[in-house]
């Protein structure tokens, strides 16, 4: 008899757990995933082609409220948990809710799941979603760009469409995020790339993936895995840079699998050290003391740059700011707060009152978002009632917080203004240096 198997996830790290560890499997019979965090993507399923020949029909995809139900309906075995930015006490909740059920519950480590690669990978990591990862990731694609490289990015799944197209997705361009169809999450992570000059592949199937990466017409001499919802690399890397955040000092052994980073980390950066308090400062540093201190420390800021102060001083804003830091994450700021309140904003506008559609479950399902809006936008729906949810509020002007320019995105009819952020190493050891002997060894 084949081992039953549930797969609990988020529509990312449970298709990679699948293809890696079971697909060829023929002693294991996945019969389900479950499905949280991303509004929409319960009620799919995983395509026969994509599963392979033990599965001709595919595998369904539930959401996780059924899971108990799904476990005795099939006689499960076994429930694999595989979604991530999730603290200790949520992990051992669904892991009870598991074993109540009479099945047994796993985690999936590195060597069942990661992806061997015959380029060198740099793996950019975090211990909380909004931690910085992605402007580091960015500043590690400019350093080995400076030192003559041919850099292709691989970034963390975000499979929200249709699965069988997502397979391998090249970005070399504006227009294909266009041609791929991109939710704003998307974008917001691939854009960055794209107007720097190097490629980013993403999908669902991660050894197809990397195999493409390898052979990119372009060229290829490093991938960096830019990592996404502090999950740990889907590619088995020689290098593990990971970003911590003192505003939220201690995360980084509370949060699965945020503490696998931390504690695997090659080169550990302190992020936000210009904002965050001395405390929490103080915190992160002795925690890295205690728990990997063989790491390198770089120390940075991620100043935030306001495109016109103007719009900003004496007005009423509603600040626009990364989606999924103020949800899962469970920040209360962002860079879009933090460059309100520092060029003078009389008010922070409440967009509670305003809510449009899917924005108000939202909310609802995370009660403790701060005084912002989040830029949800999951889908064309979603990206309507994020507009809709602007333009009804009240404030005299707008401020964008994202990645990207919401406003060439959504028809915003209040003064708008963008706020962008860079990584900035702060003395040494830097970047720079610590990836010019990499190169250099390798």
């Amino acid at each position: 008899m084949r081992r039953r198997v549930i797969i609990i996830g988020a529509a990312g790290r449970d298709f990679h757990n699948f293809n890696t560890r079971f697909r060829e499997d023929p002693s294991v019979e996945v019969v389900a995933f479950t499905a949280a965090q991303i509004p929409g993507i319960g009620g799919r399923r995983y395509p026969p082609e994509l599963a392979g020949p033990l599965y001709p029909e595919g595998i369904p995809i539930f959401a996780e409220e059924k899971l108990p139900a799904l476990i005795v309906e099939h006689k499960v075995h076994e429930c694999v948990f595989s979604y991530s930015d999730v603290s200790y006490a949520h992990v051992m909740g669904v892991s009870a809710i598991v074993l109540a059920a009479g099945a047994s519950f796993t985690i999936l480590g590195p060597t069942d799941t990661q992806v061997r690669s015959t380029k060198p990978v740099v793996a950019v990591c975090a211990i909380r979603t909004g931690a910085g990862k992605s402007q580091t990731s960015r500043r590690v694609v400019e350093v080995l760009m400076g030192l003559g490289l041919k850099v292709v990015a691989i970034r963390h799944p975000m499979p929200y469409g249709n699965l069988l197209l997502q397979k391998v997705q090249r970005f070399a361009q504006i227009s294909d995020l266009e041609k791929h169809e991109c939710t704003i999450e998307e974008m917001e992570e691939y854009e960055p790339h794209i107007v720097r000059g190097n490629v980013i592949y993403s999908g669902d199937d991660y050894e197809a993936i990397v195999r493409a990466a390898e052979q990119d017409p372009d060229g290829c001499d490093v991938i960096v895995w830019d990592g996404g919802n502090n999950d740990f690399s889907f590619l088995k890397p020689d290098l593990q840079v990971t970003v911590v955040d003192p505003h939220r000092p201690g995360h980084e052994l509370g949060y699965f699998p945020g503490e696998v980073n931390f504690r695997r980390a090659d080169v550990i950066v302190i992020n936000k050290m210009d904002t965050a308090s001395p405390e929490g400062i103080a915190t992160v540093k002795a925690n890295i003391a205690k728990v990997n201190p063989k790491a390198l420390v770089v120390e940075a800021n991620s100043p935030p740059m306001l495109a016109d102060p103007s719009l900003v001083k004496g007005k009423r804003v509603l600040v626009v700011e990364d989606g999924p830091t103020l949800t899962h994450g469970e920040m209360k700021i962002g860079a879009g707060t933090v460059a309100a309140e520092q060029h003078g904003a009389k008010e922070l506008v409440d967009p509670r009152p305003f809510l449009v559609g899917s924005l108000v479950d939202t909310f609802k399902t995370y009660p403790n978002i701060g005084t912002l809006l989040p830029a949800m936008g999951y889908g064309a729906d979603q990206i309507k009632d994020l507009a809709a949810t602007i333009n009804a509020s009240d404030a005299d002007a707008v401020v964008i917080g994202t990645p990207i320019d919401l406003g060439r995105i959504l028809e915003i009819d209040k003064p708008h203004t963008r706020v962008t952020y860079d990584l900035a190493e702060i003395g040494s050891p830097n970047l720079t240096e610590i990836l010019a002997k990499f190169v250099k060894e390798r």
